[in-house]
């Protein structure tokens, strides 16, 4: 599954699965563009870690929510690396409150990152996009379980479900394929963040394997999906979850 001569952009790149994901295209052959919003320092080690076995990458800063940073990461891949084949719509934020706790900024914060920096992503690659190219959204499992408090990350990721159906056609005639990934609960900083370690326990009970997804489960299930043997695919949501429901 060769990526050779591809140009890949991964949102939210210098941590976690988006770190993974950078990492393991880098290995098959493309270049890597490491997008990040705040951690520079974080970004630049992804960016040393691919080079260091040979691979070429670039850390360029955009905050998805702002549409003009959305449009200058585009034009920054292509003056850099001249064309783009890939987009990993990676980028995300998951804040868990009760309903009767939602405030108005924290709705719109995940609308604005979880939504909207998809939607213009895919905008950019409509126009940017070389032909053959392969556009990845991120949606979640969690969606399918009704869990307490995740109704506004929920809804976000649902959105981009729809999203990535509506789109399949448009992209057709490119001959660009999109699909949306939707993990299950992944041990990485952000779904840890804040939880005790009863309710990890509880939720490595809720799969087939009994324990957390790794970065990598969810990467390796990308690289079969940017591959060439994938071009069949397109305007699915693949639950990559361990069996969680």
């Amino acid at each position: 599954m060769s990526l050779n001569g591809k140009v890949a952009i991964i949102t939210g790149a210098s941590r976690g699965i988006g770190r993974q994901v950078a990492i393991q295209l880098a290995q098959s052959g493309a270049k890597v563009v490491v997008n990040y919003s705040s951690n520079q320092e974080k970004a630049d080690e992804v960016v040393k870690t691919i080079e260091q076995f040979g691979g070429e990458a670039a850390a360029i800063r955009a905050d998805v929510s702002k549409v003009n940073e959305v449009e200058a990461l585009f034009s920054e891949t292509i003056e850099r690396f001249g064309r783009l084949d890939i987009l990993i719509n990676n980028a995300g934020v998951m804040e868990c409150k009760a309903i009767a706790d939602v405030t108005e900024e924290m709705f719109d914060r995940n609308f604005a990152i979880n939504v909207k920096g998809t939607y213009f992503a895919c905008q950019q690659a409509m126009k940017h996009m070389a032909k053959g190219g392969t556009i990845v959204n991120f949606s979640t499992s969690v969606s399918g379980a009704m869990l307490p408090t995740y109704s506004v990350y929920a809804v976000t990721k649902g959105a981009v479900e729809q999203l990535t159906r509506q789109l399949a056609k448009e992209f057709g005639p490119k001959d660009i394929v999109i699909n949306c990934i939707a993990p299950g609960q992944v041990s990485t900083e952000l779904f840890l963040n804040g939880k005790s370690e009863e309710l990890i326990d509880s939720y490595r009970r809720m799969n087939a394997f009994g324990r957390l997804g790794e970065p990598e489960d969810i990467a390796n299930a990308i690289e079969l999906l940017v591959s060439d043997k994938a071009r069949w695919i397109t305007g699915q949501t693949i639950r990559v979850n361990g069996g969680f429901n």
